[in-house]
């Protein structure tokens, strides 16, 4: 029997492909919408919600899921749009789980599993809007099957809007570590990217931003035209989310630890993504440490203890 589980580096994610219809001037509109199929626990359909008084509309409510109380967020009702009243014949609640938490999104449709190539997947830098959304509540789009295109939704950047998710940034003074030299840091969120460069630089570190997988490769052949060989020394950690467009952060680590130039400077995965399936495939593709974003106190720790380790090599 054929094997179709993602391997480690093969640069590709699957989503769960879910709609959300809006209703103007009479027309009914269909939005395709992915989120990663690692974020998601379940598809259940609309259980009875208690709602919570002073809470925006968009909250439906909460509800007990085997001992788990899950806030649920309207995603329709996020996005302003006018819901059809047809669209809740098939609505769901997708169960999401990263940062460590767990939230409901109801939906209006649940499609199916997509298996998309990053490479196929662009920043979303050129939407402007689409049904309401900011471009930096969208991580991605890629096109589909009739020239549809399919955003993939930044639901972290949402649940951190709705005040749901808050990431601790800051950390004692006496628990950093002085550090020196380079760090790289990839990442398509500016604000991510922001978050983790003033952690390094708190720790000593002259810090390099990459956007995504293929850039941080253009970055470390930049370094290694000005350092040679001596960049192993010179390059003290590399800091790599997992989602990033164009090439995510699994291909990257591969791509490092096959080039006998780059292969023993250590990489840390940190990302929103937070179930053991992950972190498993984070040390396989040669990862050092893999986090959860993100907890600048665990940051400081870890980052501390396999710079250490790699010093003593």
């Amino acid at each position: 029997m054929e094997d179709n589980s993602l391997k480690v580096g093969s640069n590709e994610m699957e989503l769960v492909d879910f709609r959300i219809f809006k209703e103007e001037d009479g027309e009914v509109y269909e939005g395709i919408y992915g989120i990663n199929v690692s974020k998601v626990r379940e598809i259940i359909k609309v259980p009875f919600l208690t709602e919570l008084p002073g809470t925006p509309e968009f909250i439906e409510g909460i509800f007990d899921l085997r001992d788990v109380v899950i806030p649920v967020v309207n995603l329709a009702k996020w996005m302003g749009v006018k819901e059809p009243q047809e669209a809740q014949e098939n609505a769901r609640v997708i169960i999401t789980e990263f940062n460590n938490v767990l939230i409901g999104f109801i939906v209006h449709d649940a499609k199916r599993i997509r298996r998309i190539s990053w490479s196929e997947i662009e920043p979303a830098t050129f939407v402007s809007a689409a049904n309401g959304i900011d471009s930096n509540k969208i991580t991605g789009v890629t096109k589909i099957e009739d020239e549809k295109v399919l955003l993939i939704l930044d639901l972290e950047s949402v649940v951190q809007d709705l005040g749901l998710y808050e990431p601790e940034t800051e950390v004692k003074v006496e628990d950093i570590g002085h550090f020196s030299g380079l760090a790289m840091v990839l990442d398509d969120s500016a604000t991510a990217r922001k978050i983790v460069k003033g952690a390094l630089s708190k720790m000593g570190f002259e810090v390099i931003g990459a956007i995504d997988g293929e850039d941080g490769l253009v970055k470390l052949e930049e370094l290694y035209r000005a350092h040679g060989d001596d960049l192993q020394n010179k390059l003290k950690i590399i800091i790599s989310d997992v989602e990033m467009p164009k090439m995510d952060g699994f291909h990257f680590a591969t791509n490092v630890k096959d080039d006998p130039r780059f292969k023993d400077i250590p990489i840390v995965f940190n990302s929103s993504i937070s179930d053991h399936f992950s972190e498993g495939r984070g040390l396989e593709a040669g990862g050092e440490a893999y986090l959860v974003k993100f907890q600048a106190g665990q940051f400081h720790e870890q980052v501390s203890k396999v710079v250490h380790e790699h010093t003593k090599k």
